[in-house]
């Protein structure tokens, strides 16, 4: 196989329709806001996220399914004004007003999906995606992305095609095929003619805070939704043999990023949607 010539962007969409993964609605991060909030908002895998970004020649950012708002917050203080941009009103409920607790007056909340007009959203000089791009059309979201920004674009990725619970999703019969591997997306950059910088960040895993069976049940239904009973036997003799580290693993995050002047006319400055996506 020749990689210059392989079709990245056809197999990740392939590969993406044969995960068969549920569709995060914006009701599904509604009901995810308030609990999140406070786990996002403090994780290592922020602090570094922040700490190895380039904010030179920068003042404003726009983060693109930003949640409550982690990574926009963590970096308003060094720059003039934040965009948080998400499907979710209760995210974007919670991006205000971690805004006002931690006195961030340059922060502005944007109701939009992945395959919605962007027509009006401004173009900022470092746009963000943080752990909101397993997607359908990968390509077509990293023509947005890169429409969007001035200097430099910064996302994540898991790094292994897994996502949390898969492990449990198997345990109880469940088909979980991986997503498809970060290096399509290296792949998919390399054809849009952009050299991204690689390197990778610690994921947190959410059941960590699983103390008991009852709560991991919980948090594994809102990850794959309604259990059969036979299931949920199958999921109480996963938990009772993996015990206190089941579904536990740490997720592996890639950080992909890449300066725009690389490659500034890669495509218009209103690039098209990410067909069927999401932002969150």
């Amino acid at each position: 196989m020749d990689p210059s010539t392989f079709d990245f962007a056809g197999y990740y969409r392939e590969a993406a329709r044969a995960a068969r993964r549920p569709e995060r609605t914006p009701e599904y991060w509604d009901a995810r806001a308030s609990s999140l909030s406070d786990r996002a908002l403090d994780s290592e895998y922020v602090r570094q996220f922040v700490a190895r970004m380039d904010f030179s020649g920068c003042s404003t950012l726009l983060d693109v399914g930003c949640g409550p708002g982690a990574v926009a917050l963590a970096a308003a203080p060094r720059l003039a004004h934040v965009y948080g941009l998400d499907h979710s009103p209760a995210m974007l409920a919670a991006f205000e007003a971690n805004a006002r607790a931690r006195g961030v007056a340059g922060a502005t909340a944007i109701l939009r999906s992945w395959d919605d007009d962007w027509t009006d959203v401004p173009a900022c000089d470092i746009v963000v995606a943080s752990r909101s791009t397993a997607v359908p059309d990968l390509e077509a979201a990293l023509r947005k992305l890169h429409a969007m920004a001035r200097r430099r674009v910064y996302i994540t990725y898991p790094a292994d095609g897994r996502l949390v619970a898969d492990e449990a999703r198997l345990a109880i019969g469940r088909e979980a095929a991986p997503w498809p591997d970060y290096l399509c997306v290296v792949g998919i950059l390399h054809h849009l003619g952009l050299h991204p910088t690689l390197d990778y960040l610690p994921g947190d895993n959410g059941l960590a805070a699983c103390d008991d069976f009852d709560s991991f049940r919980a948090r594994i239904e809102r990850l794959v939704g309604g259990l059969a009973d036979d299931e949920v036997a199958s999921l109480a003799a996963y938990f009772a043999a993996r015990g206190e580290r089941a579904g536990l693993e740490p997720m592996r995050w890639a950080r992909l990023s890449w300066e725009v002047a690389e490659n500034p006319r890669l495509s218009p400055r209103r690039a098209g949607p990410a067909r069927g996506a999401s932002a969150s």
